[in-house]
């Protein structure tokens, strides 16, 4: 809600063609919109006044930059002749958000003419193709109106119908040249490995880099958010466990890859990430449509191509061989002697420990529903601890920027928009960082399941060095703030129990997702223990391993 915003914002509201939320809160609904972005590959429209408000809008901006989701910012402004003058609510808006946005519009003050007509439908159709162009992103349209906001009377029809632009966006095919060559390096390779970190909206992709996999007899190292974990495609060449095998590093030391082929941003694995940077494959290749993701600077090429088309071309021109060599058969064994000690061990722990959260969800969860996860603990959790399942489940996080901001608004635009059940497991101070967001639940009943991981602070830095060197650690890292949560969820018209068991949190969960509004399912946990039975799994598992040779 604001003043300046008055003409897109009546208008927007008696577009026949559009739904309209209006969310109070500036950065909440900033990620409610990121949210719908993700959920369905369009962008959704935010409508702002001058000032701060649109400041507000930055982090789910930065959040979409890096994450590559489409997104339309409208930002209302001061005129021209009222800018650096004092005036109220008059910041610099122009290119307000810098490098973070892929295209930035000044738009011409509205007038009712046939070419102003043109213009605006001209304009819209580029910012809707920027937005959702290779790679996806924000775009920023700055808005600047003179009173009055509203014309005495309707405005005369434009005399002749305005016809928008139509785009189109192509898949980009590799060149046959360089498949050639790849494919005639990589047959002569057989210690490689091909990694999948985040990846989403790229048709056909499991089923075809699987079908790479065995074609070069690789194993694919899958990120929970490559999707590639779940759904009803092969899995038997996916790694679901590379995470705790690449911290033991008698297996790390015998399983020096040669070759990467690499699809998506950076897993989330720490120790997949040094394996790449720390033993740089000869041959290492990077494969994106657009961007140049790699932290580790290792690769030798980088490819820009759609991936499914890029794996089915390489695929063809390494023929129909299937190869199943010592490397392959080894990382698999390897594989399922991990998920055994990791199931084991966290069957055996009898304090509510985090990491069992997500293999409770994999059986819970109906298919088509959505688990979303939160950044810091939660997201290297589900990487951990989310094996494969033939359930169709789409997996989300806010990868982009990686912050603990706005995941709750993200999760309830995911909601919102694909209809689907969504279930969050995010930290509490994640939670606390975002608690306006649920207001879009109390005013749209939008559904959402929030499994909250309550440790009363920022759980992940009991990992880190600062535990044991810092004297100050709890004030500075741990940042207890003793919150209960409860009269707030209530606040907003949801629902907060605390299990006992872990069955009173499948029966919570179940009783989440066929719920109606916000649903908060919390499970309170030590930090420091959390931190010892992290290392316990991760013990069990290089003990398989050495078990095995």
């Amino acid at each position: 809600p604001g003043s300046r915003s008055t003409p897109l914002a009546v208008a927007l509201a008696e577009h026949p063609s559009l739904r309209v939320w209006v969310i109070p809160d500036e950065r909440s609904s900033a990620f409610f919109a990121l949210g719908i972005g993700k959920a369905t590959g369009a962008s959704a429209a935010l409508l702002c006044t001058s000032g701060t408000a649109a400041a507000n809008y930055l982090p789910a901006i930065v959040e979409a930059r890096y994450g590559r989701v489409p997104l339309i910012a409208l930002t209302a402004d001061r005129p021209h002749e009222l800018r650096d003058r004092g005036a109220p609510q008059a910041i610099d808006q122009v290119k307000l958000y810098g490098d973070q946005v892929k295209w930035f519009a000044e738009v011409a003050p509205p007038e009712a003419t046939d070419q102003m007509a043109r213009y605006a439908a001209d304009l819209a159709a580029r910012a809707a193709a920027e937005a959702c162009g290779a790679p996806p992103g924000p775009v920023h349209l700055n808005f600047p109106f003179r009173e009055p906001f509203l014309p005495a009377s309707p405005p005369a029809p434009v005399a002749n119908p305005v016809h928008t632009a139509a785009t189109w966006q192509g898949r980009l095919a590799p060149d046959g040249a360089l498949v050639r060559r790849l494919a005639v390096d990589l047959a002569r390779t057989p210690r490689g490995l091909i990694v999948c970190g985040p990846l989403e909206g790229v048709p056909g992709f499991a089923d075809t880099v699987t079908k790479l996999s065995e074609r070069l007899g690789y194993p694919v190292l899958a990120d929970p958010l490559s999707q590639l974990r779940a759904g009803a495609h092969r899995q038997e060449l996916v790694v679901d466990t590379a995470d705790a095998l690449l911290r033991a590093p008698g297996f790390v030391e015998r399983h020096r890859p040669d070759a990467v082929l690499r699809f998506g941003a950076m897993p989330t694995s720490k120790p997949l990430t040094q394996l790449i940077q720390h033993c740089p494959p000869r041959t290492h290749v990077l494969m994106d449509d657009s961007g140049w993701r790699d932290p580790t600077i290792t690769a030798t090429h980088i490819v820009r191509s759609d991936p499914s088309l890029f794996c089915e071309a390489l695929s063809a021109e390494l023929g129909d061989v299937s190869r199943r060599d010592p490397w392959l058969r080894s990382w698999l064994e390897s594989n399922r002697r991990a998920r055994e000690a990791v199931a084991h061990t966290v069957g055996e722990i009898p304090e509510t420990f985090e990491g069992r959260v997500f293999p409770e969800l994999r059986d819970l969860l109906p298919p088509g529903s959505v688990l979303f996860a939160g950044n810091s603990m939660p997201v290297r959790d589900l990487d951990s601890f989310f094996f494969n399942t033939p359930t169709p489940v789409r997996v989300m996080a806010n990868r982009g920027a990686s912050g603990i901001d706005g995941v709750t608004s993200t999760a309830l635009g995911v909601s919102a928009a694909s209809g689907s059940p969504v279930v969050l497991v995010t930290g509490d101070l994640s939670f606390y960082h975002d608690l306006n967001g649920l207001i879009a639940s109390k005013l749209y009943g939008v559904p959402l399941t929030v499994v909250l991981v309550h440790n009363d602070g920022g759980g992940i830095f009991s990992f880190l060095p600062q535990a044991s060197q810092v004297s100050e650690f709890e004030r500075l890292f741990g940042t207890p703030h003793g919150l209960d949560f409860r009269p707030v969820v209530e606040m907003y018209g949801g629902t907060l129990e605390r299990p006992r068991s872990w069955e009173d949190f499948r029966r919570a969960v179940r009783e989440g997702i066929g719920g109606r509004g916000v649903c908060v399912v919390e499970l309170r946990t030590d930090r420091a223990l959390n931190v010892g039975l992290h290392r316990r799994v991760w013990c069990a598992v290089e003990s398989a391993l050495e078990a095995e040779r």
